[in-house]
């Protein structure tokens, strides 16, 4: 009995030692901060919940913060994770211009900083970007409008509106450049028509990627240039905004039988607005997959800390003003009511519950 008791004592003396060193190689890794700008956005609050997954089953800890778009927030919480000794920093700035001394401070510490979705500009401290190809998701909003209203077959005139993302997020140029490029020649010919004029970032632009503004700003629209006239498309680069645009369309009478929904883009595949998709208000939306970024930064980070080179695949687009940041780009995918199952669905990023 007394051998059968120190063989068991034995036993879970090694298993605890097992444990211990188990927790110490978990510990082994430094702790990253993570810099989010809100979590008013499901997106956002998704690529903050990635990230701290992806990176603690590698072993990391994991600081996450979110700083509800309040920049003096984020600068506040990337200085106190500088303070307490990150190692790296992945941050998705709410302005990219704003953080040029903190990050001064952080690449004085030898502290990596890794540009999160939004590029950090100004700043020679950020050594590396993931992200989408944003050029890309503009150019794919703009073809499924194209689509939509079968501009390549001919059709024509048709009326439409334009929305850009926030003025301080330089991804928002991307969209809308993007876009563009699609878009511009159709102008250029009369077959489409923007009714109020408003056309460049400097005139579409809606602060901050908000909702309301973008509601009340096409409220604004419809009694001012559409008083007998159709909109018939509504280029949005945000889900967020398209349930704004929507909204306003609404009020005013689309939607119905007699004045059917124009078609309306978007950007991040959200929940109400893939319902909104399904109920026919919204048109089109873009998915990006926060899965693949947040393993993608998770191997800049494993690359950077064991001082291996880090993939990127792309030197040459991302120009922050200071320097051209080395980026990874991942590849958006258009959503519309035809493949929305397969895209969302059957890669386990939503539930169909979600949706019933």
């Amino acid at each position: 009995m007394f051998r059968l008791k120190a063989t068991l004592f034995g036993l879970a003396l090694a298993g605890l030692g097992a444990a211990t060193a188990s927790d110490a190689l978990a510990q082994s890794k430094p702790t990253i901060g993570i810099a989010m700008p809100t979590k008013s956005s499901a997106r956002w609050i998704d690529d903050g919940n990635n990230m701290v997954k992806v990176l603690k089953e590698r072993g990391y800890g994991t600081d996450l913060q979110y700083a509800e778009d309040d920049i003096p927030n984020q600068l506040s919480q990337v200085e106190n994770m500088v303070t307490k000794g990150a190692k790296v920093l992945v941050i998705a700035a709410i302005d990219g211009t704003t953080l040029s001394d903190v990050l001064k401070q952080a690449k004085a510490q030898g502290i990596t900083v890794i540009a999160y979705d939004r590029l950090i500009r100004g700043t020679p401290n950020v050594d590396y970007y993931a992200t989408f190809d944003n050029f890309q998701v503009g150019v794919l909003q703009a073809q499924s409008i194209e689509n939509a209203l079968g501009l390549k077959e001919g059709k024509g005139p048709f009326n439409i509106e334009l929305f850009g993302g926030s003025p301080d997020d330089n991804n928002a140029y991307f969209f809308y450049d993007g876009a563009m490029s699609v878009l511009k020649p159709y102008i250029d010919s009369g077959k489409l028509v923007v009714a109020s004029g408003q056309m460049g970032m400097d005139k579409v632009a809606t602060l901050r990627w908000d909702g309301a503004t973008a509601q009340a700003r096409m409220d604004n629209l419809l009694s001012a240039f559409y008083g007998k006239k159709r909109v018939d498309a509504v280029l949005s680069p945000y889900d967020g905004l398209s349930i704004g645009i929507i909204s306003s369309l609404k009020g005013v009478g689309y939607g119905s039988k007699e004045q059917p929904m124009p078609f309306v883009s978007g950007q991040d595949a959200e929940v109400p607005s893939i319902k909104a998709m399904l109920r026919g208000e919204q048109y089109s939306t873009i998915f990006k997959d926060t899965r693949d970024l947040a393993k993608v930064t998770a191997d800049m980070v494993d690359a950077v800390l064991s001082k291996k080179d880090v993939t990127v695949n792309d030197t040459k687009t991302y120009n922050n003003g200071v320097k051209v940041v080395p980026s990874y780009l991942l590849k958006p995918v258009v959503v519309d009511k035809t493949n929305w199952e397969k895209v969302l669905i059957d890669s386990g990023y939503y539930k169909r519950a979600q949706f019933d």
